[in-house]
């Protein structure tokens, strides 16, 4: 038998707050019994059954992430969806992009936890 993600925990200031724009950024539902001013706010991976959890600490970030999500968009390119994340308030980080269109973007989410953008299913199959 192996083990299974129960869930993501990320560590913030603002968990209502950031588990709103990470809501935003993967189209999934808040947990419909947490409220703004909770100590713990889920947002729910349906597929799965488990999902994020954004936890309210007292310390802010301080160095890089020793793990971190990278997203593969299901809908446009990778790079249109670059674009979106920073219209939604995200920060670009280190821009690993290439000419030839392999690569990838590290962005920062709202708090400065990083994460990456994938190239799409297309635009790996060459669609």
């Amino acid at each position: 038998m192996s083990s299974y993600i129960s869930n993501i925990c990320v560590d913030c200031a603002d968990p209502w707050k950031l588990a709103q724009w990470w809501s935003e950024v993967l189209d999934l539902p808040l947990d419909p019994e947490d409220d703004p001013g909770a100590q713990e706010v889920g947002l729910s991976l349906e597929a799965t059954g488990g999902g994020y959890i954004f936890l309210r600490v007292p310390e802010g970030k301080i160095v890089k992430n020793r793990m971190h999500v990278c997203l593969r968009p299901s809908d446009r390119s990778r790079d249109e969806e670059i674009e979106r994340l920073i219209g939604l308030g995200a920060g670009l980080a280190n821009d690993l992009r290439k000419a030839d269109g392999t690569g990838w973007a590290v962005l920062i989410d709202p708090e400065g936890n990083e994460f990456c953008v994938l190239r799409s299913e297309n635009e790996l199959s060459g669609d």
